[in-house]
């Protein structure tokens, strides 16, 4: 059997990068390349498609298609513009980067990029200005010059993406400290989760509620409703990574939310509750279920079930069933705090898949923490 390899992408940051590099050669009347050759954050080369460049005179435009490569990214084959406009000789920054129409607004602290600046991050603000020195002529030394980056449908397309939680409006980040996307990496999410943790670190938030879905999400919301929204963080299945960047900021008190399939997964030990990489051990948790006093034919049902759902339902109406979720709880509890390093306290909220909230534990009081 073949398989064939994943395509790797570049990022938003490295599209701008090539797209300012190529205006900047179109307006000094420079030769500008079909394949724009850029630095990367991590010092490395890449040429990158250009779809077109134009110098109008008192300022040049140049445009490139963003490729995600094979990972589904929401940006992916979004025009990136750079418009660069000579300001005359300067004092200070030489090249001054500003966001137009498509590129977001950062609106909260807490992310790499202060509140009222352009959502373009500070790895690919170098690379884009490295880009431009690049192509700059000697003679041009002095001057200096205003890189306007634009993204076409940039609002639209920032409804796909994380950027609402954040506090970044009005369009997409300029983001990218590699300048490639490896196809379904998980540095994306992880760095959104970071970004998220920070934005409610910086709003004053002492707790945190971890959901592994916009579903649960919601539901903790409905559990924990005098918890401001800077406090709701999507996680995922990134179990340990979440937990251990939690604590790693100060937060003292920790929320997970979850339905049953994620909590047996969490119970079982598993870093990351992901199908790729953590089975739903259901012998195991037949193993629970006699142990806790489950009637006699459940076990070997449960043992056989196809999903962590079906082997729950098969639980319902057992007088035992109550002991059994607060067992599995307290399983998923106990491997939390490990991951945490038990400097936080732990609390999870279960919820059943009509929605219903089915067990709850409290935290510990935060003293001795």
């Amino acid at each position: 059997m073949s398989h064939t390899k994943l395509r790797s992408g570049f990022t938003t940051g490295s599209a701008a990068a090539a797209a300012a590099k190529a205006a900047m050669l179109a307006w000094q009347g420079l030769p500008v390349p079909e394949g724009i050759d850029i630095p990367l954050p991590s010092g490395a080369r890449l040429t990158i498609p250009l779809e077109q460049a134009r110098n109008l005179g008192d300022s040049a435009r140049a445009s490139v298609i963003k490729d995600a490569g094979d990972d589904p990214d929401a940006t992916h084959r979004a025009r990136i513009s750079a418009a660069v406009t000579p300001l005359g000789f300067t004092d200070g920054d030489r090249i001054r980067l500003q966001g137009g129409r498509g590129v977001g607004t950062v609106t909260k602290p807490g992310l790499p990029v202060p509140p009222g600046e352009p959502a373009i991050n500070p790895a690919p603000r170098r690379q884009i200005r490295q880009a431009v020195e690049e192509a700059l002529r000697p003679d041009k030394g002095f001057e200096s010059f205003e890189v306007l980056l634009e993204v076409e449908d940039g609002e639209r397309i920032a409804r796909r993406t994380m950027n609402q939680r954040l506090g970044i409006v009005g369009g997409i980040s300029i983001l990218g400290t590699r300048g490639t996307v490896e196809p379904y990496s998980s540095a994306s999410y992880t760095g959104t989760i970071e970004a998220e943790l920070d934005v409610a670190r910086a709003a004053g938030v002492r707790e945190v509620c971890l959901a592994t879905g916009g579903r649960s999400e919601r539901l903790l919301k409905e559990a924990y409703p005098r918890l401001p929204p800077e406090a709701f963080v999507l996680t995922a299945d990134y179990f340990r990574f979440s937990l251990q960047e939690a604590v790693k900021r100060g937060f003292k008190r920790i929320h997970l939310g979850c339905f049953f399939g994620k909590l047996v997964k969490m119970a079982q030990g598993h870093a990351s509750t992901h199908a790729k990489s953590s089975r739903l051990d259901l012998a195991l948790l037949a193993d629970w279920a006699r142990s806790c006093g489950l009637a006699a034919g459940l076990p070997p049902r449960i043992a056989s079930a196809n999903t962590a759902r079906e082997a729950l339902e098969l639980t319902r109406g057992d007088p035992q069933v109550e002991g059994f979720i607060r067992f599995i709880a307290e399983m998923a509890l106990q491997t939390a705090e490990r991951f945490a390093e038990s400097k936080a306290a732990v609390s999870c909220s279960l919820f059943d898949f009509s929605g219903e909230l089915i067990h709850q534990t409290r935290p510990q009081p935060e003293e001795g923490l």
